[in-house]
């Protein structure tokens, strides 16, 4: 079985910036009209988070999850989720060899550096479950033993939030674990004929990337990521926004401190990403609703009226001061 990577050494902010636009701008060869989404979706990766991408069909989001996983250098796996998938068809399963007369562990698609599980929502809650361990802990546990993951490994989950036959929402134990929720939304006119301009001059249906790191490199950039240090002051107003949702009228219950730690994270590398090493303020404005919307339960009263968690999120934001200066830690 594959065995954790060995620990990597980190890049700089400067190398860590250069390679991360770098693949953003040879995933836009292929992905059109997602810059800012695919941009925290990289951030959430170089943070050592999980990514779900929610939105209607047809809108490249598992485009865009291919395209990053071979921009990064990343062996992927594609599950597309249905309702009779079965936790082995992640995890894998001891299958019997007559060889050997032993059983053998045969492992699944989970066992990668990108799994995409294509319309997660489409799949019963108990597969869905298989994958926590997986996100959480970066191992799976079969017939009592237990099997470690690639590292890097991140999940990339798609989810349909306007059918609802045939589907299972998500249990908030595991919408927790993805470190962002993005939304795509649909491509401006200018944006969809560049995506048909682009279609009909390939002259087939997938776009190709190019590999520009590999998962070595990719570990370096994490590390790079880590090194980073953020001011008291930001630590401070992420747990501020975490605790105003929490007092909101309309929310049930609100972040949890993952929430908070997920907000400073994909904050920090996203500042990473911009060249700095220091995060400001703007930074984990630019990131509160994709960490923390989808971790929020609103009351009965507050869905009848048609609030939606960003919202809540968005009004958190504008509310709660942040710091007034951005020092250097």
């Amino acid at each position: 079985m594959t065995q954790p990577a060995t620990p990597a050494e980190p890049l700089t902010v400067a190398q860590v910036s250069a390679r991360g636009e770098a693949v953003l701008e040879e995933v836009a060869t292929a992905v059109v009209g997602m810059e800012q989404p695919l941009r925290i979706a990289l951030a959430a990766v170089l943070a050592g988070g999980h990514v779900l991408f929610e939105d209607v069909p047809g809108l490249g989001k598992t485009l865009a999850a291919r395209s990053l996983a071979t921009a990064l250098g990343l062996e992927f796996s594609r599950v597309q989720c249905t309702p009779d998938l079965l936790p082995s068809d992640i995890t894998g399963s001891s299958v019997f060899d007559p060889a050997s007369a032993e059983f053998r562990f045969r492992p699944g698609p989970v066992f990668t550096g990108l799994l995409l599980a294509d319309e997660i929502n489409r799949t019963a809650p108990k597969t869905q479950s298989a994958l926590l361990e997986a996100m959480a802990e970066r191992q799976v546990t079969v017939d009592g033993e237990t099997y470690p993951l690639e590292q890097p490994f991140h999940v990339v989950a798609t989810s349909n939030p306007v059918e609802y036959e045939g589907t299972y929402p998500l249990p908030e134990a595991q919408l927790d674990r993805f470190m962002v929720r993005l939304a795509v939304g649909y491509p401006s006119a200018e944006a969809e004929v560049d995506v048909l301009a682009r279609r009909l001059a390939r002259r087939h249906e997938w776009a190709t990337v190019r590999k520009l790191v590999d998962a070595q490199t990719l570990l370096a950039m994490q590390a790079g990521v880590e090194a980073v240090p953020v001011d008291a002051d930001i630590l401070r107003y992420c747990v501020d926004l975490a605790a105003a949702t929490r007092r909101h009228d309309a929310v049930e219950v609100g972040a949890s401190p993952r929430g908070s730690q997920a907000l400073v994270l994909v904050a920090r590398a996203l500042a990473v990403l911009g060249g700095r090493d220091f995060v400001t303020p703007e930074d984990v404005k630019a990131v509160a609703v994709p960490a923390l919307a989808h971790r929020l339960s609103l009351t009965p009263q507050a869905w009848a009226t048609g609030l939606a968690p960003q919202r809540v999120v968005e009004e958190v934001a504008a509310r709660v001061p942040g710091p007034t200066t951005a020092r250097r830690a």
